[in-house]
């Protein structure tokens, strides 16, 4: 029994630090306009909210809320709202996959580098649903 939990354990902090890492690193590249991703969003931006917001603005961000996701999960007391949020952040981020089909499907079931790119997300879910589940009982 205790093994498992040792398993657990170090499950649930390689999980943190993942997160963390993949959060904090491509939400700071685009705070910093260096962003592989960021023809993507201005695209998707310019469908959706530019009339509310500009790229310029929202973009970066949009980067320090992804930096802030991934902080939150160093602190396993902020694990709840760390994955509200990062689900929210998930629905957000699928979008595309909908509504910038031509960006993210080559064919039916053949996404574009950049969709692989997004359906690799449900990984983070995945992370994300086992660490609220470890966590809840806190």
């Amino acid at each position: 029994m205790e093994q498992n939990q040792q398993a657990i354990n170090l499950t649930n902090l390689f999980g943190r630090f993942s997160l963390l890492i993949i959060y904090f690193w491509f939400g700071i590249l685009k705070v910093l306009g260096a962003s592989p991703a960021e023809p993507l969003v201005h695209h998707l931006c310019e469908i959706t909210i530019r009339s509310f917001i500009s790229d310029d603005v929202f973009i970066p961000i949009f980067g320090a809320f992804e930096c802030f996701i991934g902080i939150l999960f160093l602190f396993k007391k902020f694990t709840k709202i760390a994955c509200y949020i990062l689900w929210t952040h998930i629905f957000m981020t699928v979008a595309p996959l909908f509504i910038l089909q031509n960006d993210t499907w080559h064919d039916l079931f053949t996404p574009t580098l950049i969709g692989q790119y997004i359906i690799k997300n449900l990984s983070l879910v995945a992370v994300s649903l086992f660490l609220y589940k470890e966590n809840s009982h806190d």
